[in-house]
């Protein structure tokens, strides 16, 4: 199966992200198999269209025991097995369902079959791949690296658990080497003696060292590529950052509540900024006054009642020539302006840390604002991260660069 992204679903205002592919469907009353498509999301959350209400994998581990869904087409189709969790999904890598034996363990550089345990522990992976937590492949790369560097019993044992837990058929994958693709694994986790898969060259000691080497090499290869990554990134922080921080438009028929928190971030927020030898109730209200080709209206945008208003008011004027060229400077003037004039505001902005801002809304243009559907180019949200680094770099809140 392909995973496919992105796909996404909103809970509570909250992203949460996930991936699709497609399956077999069967059919409730002919019995017919047909394409539909399966969603994960990184909450453990499953979908299939047609299956009603979203469920989750131990829903999606009885869909594939009774072949409500399947990994193979029609033609391959037999009768629905029991699936086991991740851990335990056919480590001997049996045939497909329905899709015949395999010509040579040792001679075929196919893939393994996929089966319904394959694909219920890839799906699982994939949830763990969502969350950001680490894949069984990234595992198994993780139990390389230790064998390579230390290849004593305890991690040749570790390595061989990070590899069975991979689903079979990506197991040709697991190194990320497709000329060797598993076959070093497969001989290291073979008795000397033994013939590799049964129908594959009988392993010796000299195989085994060789195997043994390989990983060593490539533990070597390991930590030049994590030297030369850290020497590349050195600015990069060490530890994870914030979560993102979404700021959403919120409208407020009484008026602002006493404490907005980081609504004050909004350029709909009432604050009186001086930008320039000119005075504003809101960045909106400076923005589409500043847009404004005719004076008249310019003066007329700059005293509307709010800022909402005064967005109306400037998107139904005629706006400057060059605004296209000048309008990120003005945003970033105006934003300067608001947060170092008002030192409450930055210490609300700097509170922030080092989050990702995502700026949304409902009326300003995609320039603007984050799109969920990634077409929004979240310039306000990138300003806003900008002006935090300035406020940051300048000492006590307020600070900062001044309005020029």
């Amino acid at each position: 199966m392909t995973w496919r992204g992105a796909a996404y679903r909103v809970v509570d205002g909250e992203r949460i992200d996930g991936a699709w592919c497609h399956v077999w469907r069967r059919h409730p009353f002919t019995g017919d198999y047909v394409f539909d498509d399966l969603l994960v999301y990184a909450d453990g959350t499953v979908e299939c269209a047609a299956e009603g209400e979203p469920g989750d994998l131990e829903g999606l581990r009885r869909m594939l025991e009774s072949g409500r869904i399947s990994v193979t087409g029609p033609r391959e189709v037999t009768e629905p097995k029991e699936v086991t969790g991740p851990g335990e999904a056919g480590d001997s890598g049996g045939g497909a369902v329905g899709g015949g034996a395999r010509p040579s363990g040792w001679a075929s550089r196919a893939p393994r079959p996929l089966t319904p345990e394959g694909f219920f522990a890839e799906a699982a992976d994939k949830v763990e791949e969502l969350s950001g937590r680490p894949t069984l492949r990234e595992r198994c790369a993780e139990a390389v690296r230790r064998f390579g560097a230390d290849p004593c019993a305890r991690n040749r044992e570790l390595l061989r658990e990070a590899y069975l837990a991979v689903p079979p058929h990506l197991r040709v994958y697991a190194l990320g080497d497709m000329d060797q693709q598993d076959r070093p694994l497969r001989i290291l986790f073979t008795a000397v003696g033994e013939p590799v898969e049964g129908d594959g060259p009988v392993v010796t000691e000299e195989a085994h060292q060789r195997a043994v080497d390989y990983f060593r090499s490539a533990a070597e290869g390991f930590a030049r590529a994590r030297e030369q990554h850290s020497v590349r990134q050195a600015d990069d922080p060490e530890g994870a950052g914030r979560p993102v921080l979404t700021s959403h438009e919120t409208v407020y028929p009484q008026g602002w509540p006493e404490r907005p928190g980081l609504f004050v971030l909004r350029n709909e927020y009432p604050v009186t900024l001086t930008c320039g030898d000119e005075t504003f109730d809101s960045v909106l209200h400076g923005y589409w006054s500043l847009a404004a080709a005719d004076p008249a209206e310019r003066a007329r945008i700059r005293h509307a009642a709010t800022g909402r208003e005064a967005r109306e008011l400037g998107t139904r004027t005629a706006l400057r020539a060059d605004w296209p060229a000048l309008r990120l400077a003005v945003m970033t003037r105006l934003l300067r302006a608001k947060f170092t004039q008002h030192p409450e505001l930055a210490r609300v902005l700097l509170s922030t840390g080092d989050a990702r801002i995502s700026y949304t809304g409902f009326a300003d243009s995609r320039f603007w604002l984050d799109d969920p559907a990634g077409k929004g180019r979240n310039w306000t949200g990138r300003l806003l991260e900008l002006v935090r680094s300035e406020l940051a770099g300048s000492g006590p809140a307020g600070s900062g660069p001044a309005c020029s």
